[in-house]
């Protein structure tokens, strides 16, 4: 098998592999070891070969890459004659993907290497964050039904999502929201109706609404931050949540509670990326009243329902 492999600096400068001057920048003239994987797993490089002139090989650490290295290897897709493309990276083990055009390379690229998210801290509001690759062997949690979903419908949204997630009992505690493919606050495009603390019938008339738009501002744009983080990663994400979601400002009062959630990003063929909530309520403490800022205790919320 013919092969011409590459390798693309931190800095966005090309060198052949094992070349002098790929020594040079690895500042090893006689390196004992697999010097272009200790690269690409340590220093930020990006690997890039072609087999036998039909397929083009990406492997890349995406937590390491920066934004020079980034753009070298997409500009250089885009010129690229090939048609079948495959993404090996890492994160905590090594994962692959096929593409069959350089558009969706490049797109899939970008969804890698975007910044890690950081929620906000904040009082109100506590995230543990779960492997969702665990659901794929959970047996208890009814969550993992739509991770399947999504792993076997390689993240298409398609018109058998909806009922698949009704014959799973889903979709009352179900949202989709769309984000724009270049980027944009989230909207939502279904609001399901188990989510009580929502008054005036906003499942309804909150279609086409920003999430950051909620009725608590300050929970809305919090939670908006988690879908755009999924959709610009093109990453599940798996959390326990506990809120004190403020439900009427002039009487102070809030809704505790306590969740399990899955957020899946899905590719559509329109310009949004949809994101879909799947929850399982874990506690719920209906309307309390609090005076000011004494929120309820969130950590002692969690510890009681664990």
């Amino acid at each position: 098998m013919k092969r011409l492999s590459m390798l693309v600096t931190s800095d966005g400068q090309w060198v052949i592999e094992d070349s002098t001057e790929f020594l040079a920048v690895l500042n090893d003239p006689s390196p004992d070891y697999d010097a272009a994987s200790f690269a690409v797993k340590n220093l930020g490089f990006i690997k890039f070969q072609v087999l036998d002139g039909s397929i083009v090989e990406i492997e890349l650490h995406p937590r390491n890459v920066q934004l020079p290295a980034l753009l070298a290897v997409q500009q250089q897709l885009l010129s690229s004659q090939v048609k079948l493309f495959r993404i090996k990276y890492f994160d905590t083990a090594w994962h692959s993907e096929i593409m069959t055009a350089s558009e969706p390379a490049i797109t899939r690229l970008s969804e890698l290497c975007a910044p890690a998210f950081e929620p906000a801290v904040t009082d109100r509001f506590l995230v543990e964050r779960r492997d969702y690759s665990g659901l794929f062997t959970e047996t208890t949690s009814p969550l993992r039904f739509m991770a399947q979903k999504w792993r076997m419908s390689l993240g298409y949204f398609d018109p058998s999502v909806i009922p698949f997630a009704i014959q799973h009992q889903l979709f009352s505690l179900m949202v989709i929201a769309g984000v724009k493919v270049r980027g944009g606050d989230p909207v939502f495009r279904f609001i399901g109706d188990g989510f009580k603390w929502l008054q005036n019938e906003y499942q309804f008339h909150g279609i086409g609404e920003p999430i950051a738009n909620l009725p608590d501002k300050e929970y809305g744009g919090w939670l908006s931050e988690f879908y755009k983080s999924v959709a610009a990663s093109g990453q599940p994400r798996y959390d326990i949540v506990t809120a004190a979601i403020q439900t009427d400002r002039q009487v102070k009062k809030t809704y505790l509670t306590r969740y399990e959630r899955l957020l899946l990003p899905w590719r559509t063929r329109s310009d949004e990326i949809f994101v879909s909530l799947s929850s399982k309520k874990l506690m719920d403490m209906d309307d309390a009243e609090v005076e000011g800022s004494d929120w309820p205790s969130l950590s002692s919320a969690s510890a009681k329902s664990a």
